[in-house]
């Protein structure tokens, strides 16, 4: 669909814009220009009243093709300063927008003009200053957020607050994750760093011996800076591709490096690929007190893990299940995607009861996402996947099976692409909630990101304003790929210790 925006009273707003239509049309180009061949014209006016504080867009949408008209003039007090002044444009375009939009294609957006990976961090913020239920009736006046939505959105932050209660205050303690970049084989929706253990991008010694210097040197880091860790969380890739006398060494290395290792409340290997996963592998991580794992199915359809290229069968899944529980490992997760390719209600279902049979003490439900990296992004004609009505079906059916089963929502995050305009949710029964998740999600701690293709994400100290606060969070990425990460670590690591050393330098003399 090509649209033509004229803009009257504020300039910008173009990537939100975009975003907005995007939840309408599989296909937008958006012009701001006159173009005679756009079939939609989208004429966008703001005005300002500065003697009563309010702001009003006024948008008025043509179809040059059928002729019709719809138009919407909404009204909100205008923030202050020149951020809040961008915030109250930006909610007040997006108001409209949805409007006209969803009196033009007859569809109802759950999420109303909430576009962002992180809608429980919004929620959070707003329950620094207001209410539950102020907080809830905004995100229902302002942001037109569903009352399916509101609630489970409400629910989550509440809920996070009573597993970590000190969520607010974590300036002085980080999260570390741990990316292995190796999988036995990689699956067709992922863009995450995964590498054919057996390929030659990279050789696997190799990079654990940069991980270890690393591992090293930020343990040093924490212990000069002062600085605790709350959780550990090993990902990749899949961390049980390297075998269990790597896997031992890197144990050894942390707890010879870290601070207080064994304060830290959460240590997760996400073992993720059934068919990496053995009993000595086990033995190692019970041994080092590893109190949370994955092992993640996906699907219970030997036919779509065919198709997405997960070479491992149903059964396998089945068995490293039971295995991981004869062990004694009693804290496990298990990840379930719906709208994977050929799969509907029937598959689902079949996919819930199998999990049924097996009781994960968490689960975290995944709605499909076309990222644009993956194999099946690049050849999405050839993969045939479910219709929002459907997927919007089998997300309520899957809500309703983990009430039935005990499990509540803790976390969840929404993608770019992801099919029916839904969203993640991790659930789980009482007492099993991943930490790691949380405070990864919210983005209310430092993340120090070791290994290939791990992300740091540094927080500096608070700004506060009257939605809240502001915090400014540098993203630090490592290499993806195993031989750039082998030939650079050094480097890397010296440019993110002056980084944390800039943030937390600022917060001590905060303090």
């Amino acid at each position: 669909m090509k649209i033509e925006f004229e803009r009257i009273g504020f300039e910008g707003q173009t990537t939100e814009i975009f975003h907005i239509c995007k939840l309408f049309f599989d296909e937008v180009e958006a012009v701001y220009e006159p173009a005679s061949d756009a079939r939609l014209h989208m004429l966008i006016q703001v005005q300002a009243d500065t003697s009563d504080g309010m702001m009003t867009a006024y948008v008025r949408m043509v179809d040059r093709i059928g002729g019709q008209t719809y138009e919407n003039r909404h009204s909100l007090a205008i923030k202050s300063g020149d951020e809040g002044v961008k915030r109250s444009v930006k909610r007040a375009v997006g108001y409209g927008l949805l409007k006209v939009l969803g009196d033009y294609t007859g569809m109802e957006q759950a999420w109303g003009t909430l576009t962002g990976v992180r809608p429980t961090k919004l929620m959070h913020n707003m329950m620094m200053t207001k209410s539950i239920e102020s907080c809830k009736q905004i995100l229902r006046d302002e942001y037109l957020v569903s009352e399916a939505k509101v609630e489970l959105l409400a629910g989550i932050a509440e809920r996070q607050l009573r597993v970590i209660p000190d969520l607010f205050r974590l300036e002085r303690e980080v999260s570390i994750y741990i990316g292995i970049p190796f999988c036995p084989t990689k699956c067709a929706y992922c863009t995450f760093p995964a590498y054919d253990i057996r390929g030659s991008n990279g050789s696997v010694e190799a990079f654990l011996e940069g991980l270890h210097y690393e591992i090293r040197e930020m343990g040093r880091w924490m212990r000069e800076a002062g600085v605790a860790i709350t959780t550990i969380y090993w990902g990749g890739g899949t961390p049980t591709s390297i075998t269990a006398e790597q896997m031992d060494a890197l144990f050894v290395a942390m707890h010879e490096a870290f601070p207080a290792i064994d304060k830290v409340r959460e240590l997760t290997v996400e073992a993720g690929r059934p068919d990496t996963i053995t009993e000595d592998k086990i033995e190692v991580m019970k041994r080092w007190k590893v109190n949370r794992i994955s092992i993640n199915p996906q699907s219970f359809t030997q036919a779509t893990l065919d198709t997405i290229g997960r070479h491992h069968t149903v059964t396998e899944t089945i068995d490293t299940f039971k295995l991981a529980r004869k062990l004694g490992m009693n804290n496990i997760n298990m990840d379930l995607i719906i709208g994977l390719p050929n799969e509907g209600m029937n598959e689902l279902q079949r996919t819930l009861d199998e999990t049924a049979k097996l009781m994960p003490e968490s689960l975290t439900v995944h709605t499909l996402s076309f990222k644009r990296a993956s194999r099946m992004t690049k050849n999405k004609n050839d993969y045939e996947v479910a219709k929002r009505d459907e997927i919007t079906e089998m997300i309520r059916a899957a809500s309703e099976w983990t009430e039935r089963n005990g499990y509540k929502p803790y976390y969840m995050y929404r993608q770019k692409n992801i099919l029916g305009n839904q969203e993640n949710v991790g659930y789980s029964l009482e007492g099993f909630e991943s930490l790691y998740n949380i405070l990864m999600m919210e983005e209310r701690q430092t993340i120090i990101g070791l290994g290939c293709g791990a992300v740091s994400k540094v927080l500096f100290p608070k700004v506060a304003h009257e939605d809240g606060f502001e915090q400014r969070i540098e993203r630090f990425p490592n290499p993806k790929e195993p031989s750039v990460y082998n030939q650079a670590y050094k480097e890397y690591i010296g440019k993110k210790i002056r980084l944390l050393n800039e943030a937390y330098d600022v917060a001590v003399k905060k303090m």
